[in-house]
């Protein structure tokens, strides 16, 4: 029987990232969501087979769906049955979060984002979903500014320390 630590009971694995994301977003909320997959998808995402650079999450039906994501398929799999990489995928949450999230992209002009797709610590496939306001072109660029200075000046303690 093997011991595990709080720390790592809680701990997740990434299997994609979407950084775009926070350099064109300002996210104000995130939350977490299931996703149903096909087939070998999951051996696909296990292999770092995904990319969510320009995914993006739509309301359709009162139903959440990911857009745009990429499952490339894995060269062991069937050759009979190779998912379409960039199918819409449903994603998994309580209604009431759902009815909450169309409220505010409908109302306020907000934007559902695919942040990142993660192992649970069930093993389970989740999805981070922000609730995100678009950035313009000078806030990027003070972003950018904002970063390189605390970088400049980590580096000038470290020297220092």
């Amino acid at each position: 029987m093997t011991q595990f630590s709080k720390k790592s009971k809680f701990m997740s694995k990434d299997l994609a990232k979407n950084k775009k994301a926070f350099h064109d977003y300002t996210i104000l909320e995130t939350f977490e969501a299931g996703i149903c997959l096909k087939g070998s998808e999951v051996k696909a995402l296990r292999a770092g087979r995904a990319n969510l650079k320009d995914s993006f999450v739509r309301i359709t039906r009162g139903e959440l769906f990911l857009l745009n994501a990429h499952i490339s398929y894995l060269e062991t799999t069937n050759s009979h049955f190779k998912p379409d990489e960039r199918a819409p995928r449903k994603l998994l949450m309580h209604r009431r979060q759902i009815d909450k999230l169309l409220g505010q992209v409908s109302t306020e002009g907000l934007t559902l984002v695919a942040l990142s797709m993660y192992l649970s610590n069930k093993n389970i496939v989740k999805v981070s979903v922000a609730l995100a306001k678009g950035k313009n072109l000078h806030d990027k660029r003070e972003t950018l500014k904002k970063r390189q200075a605390d970088l400049e000046a980590r580096a000038a303690m470290k020297r220092y320390a």
